[in-house]
């Protein structure tokens, strides 16, 4: 049964008209030695939180960096058609509009039991959220382009989809992007025709006053601006470059040639107190920039969107370890023909998609030190090739080879076709609404921790608090996200032990 709107009924819940107030035990464990090394005492644990969560939702804006891409077009064709509620015909007849993909859109929840029935309600529905039919769209891109003829340049939606949308889309012009040849490959420069000029200094104050514009311009309440431009290649970390928000501060002053276009993005929103979001994978939150959103307690998240084939590679390689099953090669093959493909087909910036893929399975092979010592790891390889032909619709091979019972061997080959923009779009959407949602959070009185983890079943290389675990296991992933809604209002984590149905009545 699927329901939409409910109240919880409490004495540990509060309601106001703009305010849902918590208090919420949480239970954990801590671990102490015993009497020997090998001797160990857990201890359960359980801590009382109190939430604060403003129900007003604000009147949102998103910025993307890299608007007028395949995943910029995509996400405004969206929009456009799921607000207006327009049809299109296709091959295979007449299509609607959806958020097929989006977790806050399209997923649900389980809230409970009647009559032996499961009870769901949507994930957007649990809390307040942003409608992204409400959304302002905006944003940047090196290249010139209106969304319109973004979007068919781009080949990623359906012909009689555009027509429809045309006019609107024909209306939205990304504002000059900051660009920097060192960074993306050379084969982007044709592409290059609509950049802000002047040192990196200068730029970073017109990011700043393209924010406050279009925020004024629209009447926001808040903005979030996202990167879902071309991947770069990673900065150097060094000493007296970027280590330290000062560093980073003055490294921009100075001009230096290190400072990445994404950085310059990310301080901008830090210094207009705006969240920002990297979905792409090189290091643009370098220690200093991380310093910089801890000083001004602006939330930052990333980085790299998880769409397809990692979510299938972190599920299925914890379904294998977690029957007991060890993965000993996981190899990856990956052609496309878009831009993105395009860009990647540079060493130095597939270096960057390379480091974000490498570690998605890692806390789950930590995880058993009964399968892996230690030191030990499978053997991982990604492969991606730049193939035109095959456009949008990216081929994903993946090949999983496992030892199993008395030395043997299992092998699993999957091949994944995946419309790459399509898949990214409504995952752009959940970065910026999840976002969104933690800024109206008060935990004991106090704002979210800036670097924003509740992001990390969207993103291949979870950006999390120093001294904090990261968590690549998908179902972790959502397990956190999931509790954390609930605990706004009180409700308790799915145990799933089904306890009442256990005994024999």
């Amino acid at each position: 049964m699927l329901i939409k709107s409910f109240t919880v009924n409490s004495p540990n819940v509060h309601y106001t008209s703009d305010k849902i107030s918590s208090k919420y035990e949480y239970g954990t464990t801590t671990l102490v030695r015993g009497k020997t090394e090998t001797d160990w005492i857990i201890e359960p644990r359980k801590e009382t939180f109190e939430f604060q969560l403003d129900r007003k939702v604000p009147k949102f804006g998103l910025m993307l960096v890299g608007l007028g891409g395949n995943n910029g077009s995509t996400v405004a064709a969206g929009l456009l058609a799921n607000k207006n509620n327009i049809s299109w015909e296709t091959k295979e007849g007449v299509m609607k509009p959806n958020y097929y993909g989006s977790i806050t859109q399209s997923s649900t929840i389980k809230v409970g039991m009647i009559d032996g029935e499961e009870v769901f309600v949507p994930l957007g529905n649990l809390v307040p959220m942003v409608n992204p039919n409400e959304i302002v769209l905006g944003g940047w891109d090196v290249n010139k382009a209106n969304l319109l003829e973004a979007a068919k340049r781009a080949k990623v939606l359906d012909v009689d989809l555009v027509r429809h949308v045309a006019k609107d889309l024909q209306s939205i012009v990304p504002l000059p992007g900051v660009y920097d040849p060192s960074f993306i490959a050379s084969n982007q420069k044709d592409r290059v025709n609509h950049v802000i000029s002047g040192s990196k200094q200068e730029q970073l104050e017109q990011i700043r006053k393209d924010v406050r514009e279009f925020k004024s311009k629209n009447s926001l309440d808040k903005v979030v601006v996202l990167w879902t431009a071309n991947t770069e290649r990673y900065s150097r970390i060094e000493a007296g470059l970027n280590t330290t928000a000062a560093e980073v501060l003055d490294s921009i002053k100075q001009n230096k040639s290190e400072v990445s276009p994404s950085t310059i993005y990310a301080v901008a929103c830090i210094l207009e107190g705006v969240p920002f979001i990297n979905g792409s994978p090189q290091n643009t939150f370098v220690p200093g920039v991380i310093e910089l959103a801890m000083q001004h307690n602006v939330p930052i998240g990333g980085d790299d969107f998880k769409s397809g084939q990692t979510k299938l590679k972190s599920s299925l390689v914890e379904f294998l370890v977690g029957a007991g099953i060890k993965p000993v090669s996981i190899v990856s093959y990956n052609h496309l023909g878009n831009n993105d493909g395009h860009n990647l087909d540079e060493p130095a910036q597939f270096r960057s998609k390379e480091i974000s893929k490498s570690d998605v399975v890692k806390d789950i092979v930590e995880s058993n030190e009964i399968l892996y010592r230690k030191d030990e790891h499978p053997d991982h390889v990604v492969v991606i090739k730049y193939v035109p032909t095959v456009g949008d619709s990216k081929r994903a091979m993946d090949e999983y080879t496992s030892d199993i019972f008395l030395n043997g061997r299992n092998t699993l080959v999957i091949h994944n076709t995946c419309e790459d923009s399509l898949l990214a779009a409504p995952i752009i959407l959940d970065l910026a609404i999840i976002m969104e949602l933690t800024t109206r959070v008060k935990i004991n009185g106090q704002s979210m921790h800036p670097v924003t983890s509740l992001l990390s079943f969207l993103t291949k290389a979870p950006l999390v608090p120093k001294n904090t675990p990261c968590v690549n296991s998908l179902s972790r992933q959502r397990a956190m996200l999931e509790n954390f809604c609930k605990a706004l209002i009180g409700l308790p984590p799915e145990n799933n032990m089904l306890l009442e149905y256990k005994l024999k009545m």
